[in-house]
This record gives structure tokens, C-alpha cells and sequence, in this order.
């Protein structure tokens, strides 16, 4: 490895001793800078979907796909990020993908169709599935190990709080401003971000690589595919139907046999026998869990906040950053702690936390007061904050630096995995239990007694008495009582489905306290500049 660098290289030096940065810190948080900017993107533009069916006279199918198409794309480009990196140079990876984001950003926000703006939420995505797979990598290369968990908690403030403030911000900007304007702002963000990355981050050289895996991309990208294309679109085509159970057919075949390839080729696009060092086994395990756990919540609370209680995108968003900003707080606080003590009494607190908040979750009504709603939140935020980062960096800690960039990816697949898994199981034991609280309430009203067959006739005749007659009075009693079960069944599924998380986090808890802060298993790890 070489230490010298190009003329256009950062005044960024190596340790001597190590070759790790001395001070990570400033490169660090220019890469934040990127990675918050592709994760808050996500969120964000989901706000300004109703403006743009007014804008570009399309339905709600349609408009739609400018998420999906972008959740399709990153779940295509991720695996491809640690050949990439190896290939070209994580630095080099990192600017061209914020150089691509960028460009994207600026032509959503020139959009003059829906299908012009899916084409440019594609190129939007290219970029940003390189991002965060490059901002960990150059993290694992240039921090010190016994300084990880400090750098985590700077990285994942950028994971955790993104996510939340977009919704707040998108809802200020679409309502006070224009909605354009969620993909303009990028643009300044994007240019600032470029310049200081070429100015003041490392450029990580790269390594020697053999020839690209075209039947293990060809497999992984038909998987995620399939597999995203059906937890995105499953609630429009109906989950029983023929043509997500053939994506989700394809995706399962399409990945066992991306994995049994993996397994037999030299030089495989993810290398998959990194799952024998064991804290990265069970972190990435582990990973999938919180991943599924954050999307139950992410999934099914907004449509609480907006469809139930009656609350805007905006409002909505507002109500979920308290929690999104203790998770900021606690972040750096657990990454320095993971530092003196490691992940074996961290993860399983911090797990421990998550399952509380969400058994708090079970007490849901459609009367329930928002302080409870975010004091339950944010005590599933304390344990976001305390477990995430330990796992996260848990899961490098016996990694070769050399094997950065693949490890990276890898988290990065199965986090998108896990978030993906998380809506399948989510709508499936909620679509389960859904039925069954209905049929419930159908039975009762059909098994009524006198007084339920008076109460219903008191409630048709004070229709009646406000100028409706017989037929119209009945179908708006119907309406009610249908909005009314339906209310009734959605917070008491809600009920069942955050019991069965808490639950699953339990036993996460448990197996978690066999994680172990590893020494490192190749040569220490350094950050080589050319």
C-alpha cells in the first residue's frame, strides 16, 4: 500500500504507526453530510406525493411509483457498491454517486410528467445506493477500532434522524414554499458536500479486482427486485394474488440461488464468508430485527396519525420528532460508552428498551393522548439509540480493513432485506388478525340484542330527522359503523402486531449478549491514500 498522495488529494495524513486517520473526525462529518442528505430523500419526498397527482393529472397508483421506482433502484445498486469501491476507490465511489444523486435531485425538481419524474428518481436512486454503502466503508478504513463506536454514533444520527425530519421538513416546504423544492434543496447540499469530499476526506486506493460477477449481480438484482417490487405494490394488487406471489417466488429462488453461487465461486460480488466471523453473523442478524422493528412503526403509525386521528403529513411529522432528536442525543453517548465497554451489555439493554416502547404500543386507542404516543416513542428511541450503533459496530470489529467495503455492503443489503421483511410481516399479521377482529364485529352486530337493534334505530332516525330519508339514512349509518369497526379493528390489530415485535426483541436480547468486541483478523486497519 502506498501513503503518498495526488496533487488533488486532502492535506489528510495517516497515522505512521497505524495507518488510520488521527483525526477522522472532520472527514467523517463531510461524509455525514452525504449520507444524511440520500437518507432523509427517502422520507421526505412521500409528503409531496398529492401535490404531484394535481400537478401531473395522474391517479394514485400512478403517482406511486415515484417512490417505488426509486426503492427498486437502491435495492439494484447497493450490492454493486463494494466491487465498486474495490475497483475504483471508495472516495472516487462516494463523489461520483453524490455527483449522480445531485444531477438526479436537480432533474425531479425539472420534472414535467410522471414519467419523466420516475426516469429521474431512478437516476436519483443510482446515486444514492452508493452512498451509504461508501460513507461506511471509508468509516471502517479510517477510524481507529478502539475509537468505532465514537464514529458510529456520529454516522448514525445521520441514519436515525433523517428519516424523521424529513416528513416536517417536506410538509413545511410543500405547504409554505413549493414542492419542487424538496429536490432544489439538494442542489446547494449536493455541490457543498462534492466540493469539501474532494477537499477534505481520503482517497482509500483501490485494490486489485477480478472480472465482475454477472450471474451473482444478475441474481441479487432480480431478487431485491422482485422482493421490493412486491412489498411495495402488494397492498394495491392484493397479497394473495398471482403476481406477488410470483415475485415473492422469485425472489426466494432467485437468492438461495444467489447464495449457493456466492458460496462457490472465488471471487463472488458479496463475499458471504464473512458471516464466519461471529459478532458479524449476529450483528447482521440482529440488524434485521431492529430493521423490521423500525419499519413495523414507521409503517403503520403515520397511517394512525393521518387516517385515524385526523392529523397532516406535516403535523404528523412534527409529533415523531421529539423521539428523532432523543435518538440523536443518545447516538454519540452509546457509540463512546461501546468504546470502554463493548456490545454485550449495550445491545441487550438497548434491545430491552425497543421491546418496552413497543409493548407501551399495545395500549393504542383511538382516544389515546400524542404525550403518550411520543413518550412511548421515545422510549423505543433510547433503545434505537443504545443498540444500533454497538451492533452496527460490533459487526466490523473482527473484519479485515481489506473487506470494508464488501462488509458494507452486505449490512446495507440486509438492512434493506430486513426493511422489506419488515412490511411483508407487518401486513401479514395485520391482514391476519384484521380479518379475524372483523369477522368478530360482524357476528356481534348480526347476533344483536334489543338494545344494540334500538340504539341502531335511535342513531337511523336522527338521520332521518336531519333531512335524509329512509335509504340515504341507512347508508350513512352503515358508513359510520363500517368507519367506526374499522377504527376499532385497526388500533386493536395495531395492539397484536407491536406484542409479537416486543417479543421477538426479547429473545433478540438475549442471543445478543453473545456479541463480542473482536479483534480484528488481518493485518490492523488502515486508510491507504495514493
Amino acid at each position: 500500500m502506498t501513503t503518498a498522495s495526488a496533487p488533488s488529494s486532502p492535506p489528510v495524513q495517516p497515522s505512521a504507526a497505524t495507518g488510520q486517520l488521527e483525526n477522522w473526525r472532520a472527514p467523517l462529518l463531510i461524509l455525514v453530510i452525504g449520507a444524511f442528505m440520500a437518507v432523509l430523500d427517502t422520507s421526505i419526498v412521500n409528503v409531496a406525493l398529492p401535490d404531484m397527482i394535481n400537478v401531473f393529472g395522474v391517479d394514485q397508483a400512478g403517482i406511486e411509483w415515484v417512490s417505488t421506482a426509486y426503492t427498486l433502484a437502491l435495492g439494484v445498486i447497493t450490492p454493486l457498491s463494494g466491487w465498486l469501491g474495490a475497483k475504483f476507490g471508495i472516495r472516487s465511489m462516494y463523489v461520483v454517486a453524490l455527483i449522480i444523486f445531485t444531477i438526479g435531485s436537480g432533474l425531479c425538481a425539472l420534472s414535467w410528467s410522471l414519467n419523466s419524474m420516475i426516469a429521474f428518481r431512478i437516476v436519483q436512486a443510482i446515486g444514492g445506493g452508493l452512498i451509504m454503502p461508501a460513507v461506511q466503508a471509508m468509516m471502517i478504513r479510517m477510524v481507529p477500532r478502539n475509537q468505532l463506536g465514537a464514529a458510529g454514533g456520529i454516522f448514525g444520527m445521520a441514519i436515525l434522524l433523517a428519516p424523521a425530519i424529513g416528513p416536517t421538513l417536506g410538509g413545511y416546504l410543500v405547504e409554505f414554499v413549493d414542492w419542487r423544492w424538496i429536490f432544489t434543496i439538494n442542489l446547494p447540499v449536493g455541490v457543498l458536500a462534492i466540493f469539501m469530499a474532494l477537499r477534505g476526506v481520503p482517497n482509500v486506493a483501490p485494490v486489485h479486482t477480478e472480472a465482475f460477477d454477472w450471474w451473482g449481480a444478475g441474481a441479487i438484482a432480480v431478487s431485491l427486485f422482485s422482493l421490493l417490487l412486491a412489498t411495495s405494490e402488494g397492498t394495491a394488487w392484493g397479497w394473495g394474488s398471482e403476481s406477488i406471489v410470483l415475485l415473492l417466488y422469485t425472489s426466494a429462488i432467485s437468492m438461495a440461488f444467489f447464495i449457493w453461487w456466492q458460496l462457490h465461486i472465488p471471487h463472488p460480488l458479496l463475499n458471504l464468508r464473512l458471516f464466519k466471523y461471529r459478532s458479524f453473523a449476529i450483528a447482521n442478524v440482529l440488524l434485521m430485527v431492529i430493521s423490521i422493528s423500525l419499519f413495523g412503526v414507521l409503517f403503520y403509525l403515520p397511517v394512525y396519525m393521518q387516517s385515524i386521528r385526523g392529523l397532516g403529513a406535516f403535523q404528523s411529522g412534527y409529533l415523531q420528532l421529539p423521539p428523532a432528536l432523543l435518538t440523536g442525543m443518545v447516538m454519540p453517548f452509546a457509540g463512546r460508552l461501546y468504546d470502554k465497554i463493548g456490545p454485550r451489555v449495550l445491545v441487550p439493554v438497548g434491545l430491552l428498551f425497543i421491546a418496552m416502547g413497543m409493548f407501551f404500543f399495545r395500549q393504542l386507542t383511538i382516544e389515546t393522548a400524542f404525550f403518550s404516543i411520543i413518550w412511548w416513542n421515545c422510549v423505543r428511541s433510547v433503545g434505537m439509540g443504545l443498540a444500533m450503533i454497538p451492533t452496527q459496530s460490533a459487526s466490523v470489529s473482527e473484519i479485515p480493513p481489506m473487506q470494508a467495503g464488501q462488509a458494507s455492503a452486505i449490512t446495507n443489503v440486509i438492512n434493506r432485506l430486513g426493511g422489506a421483511f419488515g412490511v411483508v410481516l407487518m401486513v401479514q399479521l395485520f391482514d391476519h388478525y384484521n380479518h379475524t377482529e372483523q369477522a368478530g364485529y360482524t357476528n356481534l352486530l348480526q347476533q344483536g340484542n334489543v338494545a344494540q337493534q334500538n340504539t341502531i334505530s335511535t342513531i337511523i332516525a336522527k338521520l332521518q330527522a336531519s333531512g335524509l330519508d329512509p335509504a340515504h339514512a341507512q347508508a350513512a349509518f352503515s358508513a359510520l359503523l363500517q368507519r367506526q369497526i374499522g377504527t376499532t379493528v385497526f388500533t386493536n390489530t395495531f395492539d397484536i402486531v407491536m406484542v409479537v415485535i416486543a417479543l421477538a426483541l426479547v429473545v433478540c436480547a438475549v442471543a445478543a449478549t453473545a456479541l463480542k468486541k473482536g479483534k480484528v483478523a488481518a493485518e490492523p486497519g488502515h486508510a491507504a491514500m495514493d
